[in-house]
């Protein structure tokens, strides 16, 4: 009779618990639904981490570590989903991966993740991420070979943003690439200064108001006449 009592206060038990995780599951699925309605970063961070935690999905993990990089959190993001280089990853996973990496400094880890959406999905942006982070790293054959495909790739509507100045801008994607040939250019010969100037000058010719081109172009040129300003 005690074990017959014992099992049923355990099975009233059970059955509370689950009713309760399934009220606060709705709960918080209607609260995650009307943080995003109201565009509240912080609120929808709560929501999906209350959900994870009641309710724990792979999905609704990549979900909350994308809203962590978008909200620059990218240290929260990468703890959420882990730097491993995992092929069972979704292709938003990666991506989170690939851009938290690169803001936090780690290029080479960053190249890995980057590399894999690439071999998934080629695009000309995804390229461009590769020839930078090539350039960064030394691998100058392996930018040259990104930098080549994206040029050929880029259609006209394609741009590409740069924040080096308080008011950020964007620019073809077509010249962020020449911009970094020319940059690619320069690191392989940097004898011939000149074949680096006509890349970056192409840039500007797709945009004459690509000012991180123009300041490298200037760079370039000073390097180049500061022999001659030294013998005089």
């Amino acid at each position: 009779m005690k074990k017959i009592l014992v099992l049923g206060l355990f099975l009233v038990g059970f059955l509370a618990n689950a009713q309760s995780n399934d009220a606060l599951l709705t709960h918080y699925e209607a609260f995650y639904k009307e943080m995003r309605k109201q565009a509240d970063v912080n609120g929808v961070i709560n929501a999906l981490t209350h959900l994870n935690v009641i309710a724990p999905s792979k999905q609704r993990q990549d979900t909350l570590a994308y809203v962590y990089m978008n909200n620059n959190q990218h240290l929260q993001a990468l703890n959420t989903i882990g730097i491993e280089n995992d092929p069972n990853d979704s292709d938003l996973a990666i991506r989170v991966k690939a851009v938290s990496l690169k803001a936090l400094g780690q290029q080479k880890r960053a190249l890995e993740q980057f590399e894999t959406l690439f071999k998934r999905t080629p695009s000309a942006y995804l390229a461009y991420e590769l020839a930078d982070l090539k350039i960064q790293t030394g691998d100058n054959a392996g930018a040259a070979e990104n930098i080549e495909y994206g040029i050929t790739n880029s259609k006209d509507d394609m741009k590409y943003a740069f924040f080096e100045r308080q008011q950020p801008y964007e620019v073809p994607l077509k010249a962020a690439f020449y911009h970094l040939k020319g940059l690619m250019q320069y690191n392989v010969n940097k004898d011939d200064i000149d074949a680096a100037i006509a890349s970056i000058g192409e840039a500007l010719k797709l945009d004459p108001n690509f000012n991180l081109a123009s300041l490298s172009k200037q760079a370039l040129e000073s390097r180049k006449e500061a022999p001659e300003t030294t013998q005089d």
